[in-house]
């Protein structure tokens, strides 16, 4: 272990200037989230800043922490201690390894409290983290839990369908058994619950807004479009879809051979937001919904619940974060239906759904936000151009070069009205006048739809 590896605390360690034996809970907690989330290590000896201070009394207060996690957790969690010489400062490090027996809870000063990682915090589980540890203490999850609805009372029409259209193949009632969406004497698992057709579980629903403005508060009219959908999870993401293809845009402009569209927001990108939305979220918070919230400039997917490893997004490479499966059955069928993949290439298919985007530039790369009760996917409207920069250029591209754009259009076609400049370019009818006339290369033969264009070189 190099000191410059343990330099400012993250989601995988702590650090410790001395040991606190009077206030075990200052550090106890850390072991309690650590061991409850994905494991981690506490480093005594060391300063916030990463200076190596080093233990006056290393070897006795191994055994004190030794004794204090063994007396303070309940239950103890699987941890090794040892030694490290900094530049003659001795270290101690208490590697914490993820239990499996959880909830993990500190146990003194008359509580009983369990603890998770939330970036570099350790912090008090609420109650629906506790419900999550006791059943990942139990292997199971949400939705492989038995629910106290009827298999006879409920019909999948919806699921027998997509499953029709993707394999070919007929869906046997049978199958619901193997597919975990209900247990051999007829009752429902949660995940069979969710898909179907008129789903009971209240939480599962889509709240989609078209805001006015960039904002919630756009102004006299601050809702162009809303819409409330519940059902099957597979109702849930066709309405989706259908919700932001209603409320998007498709910019076209014409090429040698063909025309290039430039969507305002991408299908495959939203597609797998809207998917990881509903098949990731945390079913276990109650009263909040997923939404679809699209703005002039953006779209932003929200689901409730954070990264299920306690980690923040935005301190992570989204490109390298590991597939965790909150609701595994759900995943799994998700993935037979062919709305979900099981190597969780999830957030690298948002991104590079742009990257192959025309209109694409650095600066509408999507962005992806967290906490312990939320994730939001925040995808830029690729055709937005703010107050005050002529629609239709590039944000990173000199204003001029508008007048190499309509060249270009008059170029693939010489009879192209003004209007429909206007319209390919997203500027006004009047600008694309003022431009032509500001042109000294460029005139106008014949009259009206007779006529066309010349561009002298």
């Amino acid at each position: 272990m190099e000191i410059k590896d343990l330099i400012g605390e993250a989601t995988e360690y702590d650090k410790k200037q001395r040991l606190e034996i009077k206030k075990p809970k200052s550090w106890c907690k850390s072991v309690s989230a650590f061991a409850n989330t994905l494991g981690g290590s506490l480093i005594f000896g060391i300063s916030d800043s990463g200076e190596a201070l080093g233990l006056d009394d290393a070897e006795g207060d191994a055994e004190r922490i030794s004794e204090t996690v063994k007396s303070r957790l309940d239950p103890i969690p699987e941890f090794k201690l040892q030694f490290h010489n900094e530049k003659g400062k001795m270290l101690i490090v208490l590697d914490i390894l993820r239990g499996e027996d959880t909830p993990y809870y500190y146990s003194g000063d008359g509580v009983l409290e369990a603890y998770v990682r939330m970036g570099n915090e350790s912090v008090k589980a609420t109650s629906t983290e506790l419900k999550r540890l006791v059943m990942r203490g139990k292997n199971t999850s949400y939705d492989s839990q038995i629910s106290a609805y009827r298999v006879e009372d409920f019909a999948f029409s919806k699921l027998r369908e997509r499953y029709k259209k993707w394999t070919g193949n007929s869906f046997d009632d049978k199958d619901l058994v193997s597919f975990g969406l209900a247990d051999e004497r007829g009752y429902l698992t949660n995940a069979g619950a969710l898909i179907a057709d008129e789903s009971p579980i209240r939480c599962s629903r889509l709240f989609c807004t078209r805001w006015n403005g960039l904002n919630k508060s756009g102004g006299t009219i601050d809702a162009l479009d809303d819409a409330e959908y519940d059902g099957s999870i597979i109702s849930l993401i066709e309405n989706g879809e259908n919700f932001i293809r209603r409320n998007a845009k498709m910019m076209w402009r014409k090429t040698a051979n063909s025309r290039e569209e430039m969507p305002d927001f991408v299908e495959r990108s939203y597609h797998e937001a809207l998917i990881n939305g509903l098949g990731h979220r945390d079913y276990l918070i109650n009263g909040s919904e997923v939404h679809i919230d699209i703005y002039d400039d953006r779209m932003e997917i929200y689901s409730p619940g954070g990264m299920p490893d306690g980690s923040v997004i935005q301190d992570r490479d989204p490109l390298t974060v590991p597939s965790t499966r909150r609701t595994p059955v759900l995943a799994d069928v998700l993935n037979r239906l062919g709305y979900m993949e099981r190597k969780g290439s999830g957030f690298g298919k948002i991104i590079s759904g742009y990257e192959f985007q025309k209109n694409y530039t650095e600066s509408k790369k999507p962005t992806f936000r967290s906490d312990r009760y939320q994730f939001t996917v925040i995808m830029p409207n690729l055709n937005y151009v703010p107050q005050g920069v002529p629609q239709g250029v590039p944000q990173d591209v000199p204003q001029d070069n508008l007048d190499g754009q309509i060249l270009n259009l008059m170029r693939e076609n010489n009879k192209i009205s003004t209007d429909s400049i206007a319209m390919l370019l997203g500027v006004s009818s009047k600008t694309i006048k003022r431009r032509i006339k500001g042109m000294d290369n460029v005139c106008y033969i014949g009259s009206g739809y007779s006529g066309h264009w010349e561009i002298i070189d």
